[in-house]
């Protein structure tokens, strides 16, 4: 393994449009041990083994993107928790943290893996977490996932508290499922100590439901929300896209991830790397760049370095995600689990 490295006062990445690219997000495995039927089809083909990237060159290439300037680390899947050795992985990106050249590393889970592996997160950086949970209803709960088991998560979510990990809920707002739920949710969220983000649910893949059929626009949640809640807009930024209220009854913190009504694109600062070394410069168009074959040509890091350099400057302004009855297409052809969102 590499030694830490030095970051250089002036190491940045920034696109065309002005934007400093400060936040990776890595997807470490396109596996995961749920079919969340917003994200995955159920009969899903996942790519050979032999295909990803080992963890050896994970580590090379998110050390490389450090060196670059990204001061936040993002692991993602699937579901990252089910890579195998995926702990050898984070300690190694622990290092990082240890020699001031990355701020954070966190991950996103489902939090079915949890029990196993938040002590040894807490062990090796990790200090924030985002566990996804769209309902509190264990038998709704295992429909939207195939098969999950709520109480798995929930173990999964104290065992992870009890590490010391700070916990945010994630939730897909699904109209005519879990709308009328969330209340609850927030409510039981910010009485555990977790904040909470909504999302609105995203023209990924191909998958067996009419995604009109559960598109909810947030702006009508919020205003719905605001029947039950005061809502005061506050500045609190975690590096991602999500906009932050403070939740007057209940002191906590709601977050409104919203890709479809107010795309984020003006201050975008991430860019989405797969596990096979795919590059994707936004989350909502095609274009992407391929970092394995750099990787795998040179023991030195000269060709990835400008590789990298190459795809940043054709990051795209923006996305324009469409949910269409008439068509059912989805806006791009890669499932949320290629990216992790």
């Amino acid at each position: 393994m590499t030694d830490p490295i030095q970051l250089t006062p002036n190491a940045t990445m920034t696109d065309p449009f002005g934007r400093d690219i400060t936040y990776l997000r890595v997807s470490v495995t396109d596996r995961c041990d749920f079919r969340c039927t917003y994200c995955m089809a159920e009969h899903m083909t996942f790519l050979p083994k032999k295909d990803l990237l080992t963890l050896e060159e994970l580590d090379r290439l998110c050390t490389v993107f450090i060196e670059k300037g990204v001061k936040k680390l993002r692991l993602t899947g699937g579901e990252p928790l089910v890579r195998k050795n995926i702990m050898h992985l984070v300690e190694q990106l622990g290092r990082h943290l240890k020699s001031g050249a990355l701020e954070e590393l966190t991950l996103t889970t489902n939090g079915s893996q949890l029990s196993k592996h938040a002590a040894a997160l807490y062990e090796h950086g990790v200090r924030r977490i985002n566990v996804s949970i769209d309902t509190l209803d264990p038998d709704k709960f295992r429909e939207i996932t195939r098969w999950g088991d709520l109480s798995r998560v929930l173990d999964g979510i104290k065992a992870a508290q009890d590490a010391g990990l700070k916990i945010k809920l994630n939730a897909v707002a699904l109209k005519d499922f879990n709308d009328a739920e969330i209340p609850d949710m927030l409510r039981w969220a910010h009485g555990q100590d977790m904040d909470m983000t909504i999302i609105e649910t995203m023209p990924m893949g191909e998958i067996e439901e009419d995604r009109t059929d559960r598109y909810l626009p947030l702006s009508m949640l919020r205003a719905d929300l605001e029947k039950q809640f005061t809502l005061t807009d506050i500045p609190f930024k975690t590096g991602g896209p999500a906009r932050y209220v403070e939740v007057k009854e209940t002191g906590g913190k709601l977050g409104f991830i919203t890709p479809m009504t107010h795309n984020f694109c003006e201050s975008c600062n991430r860019v989405r790397l797969t596990c096979t070394g795919t590059l994707f410069m936004c989350l909502g168009q095609e274009d992407a760049a391929d970092l394995r074959a750099p990787l795998r040509a040179s023991e030195g890091n000269e060709l990835l370095s400008a590789a990298i350099d190459e795809a940043i400057g054709r990051k795209p302004e923006g996305h324009d995600f469409v949910i269409d009855r008439r068509t059912r297409r989805p806006s791009v052809s890669r499932h949320m689990s290629v990216t992790g969102g």
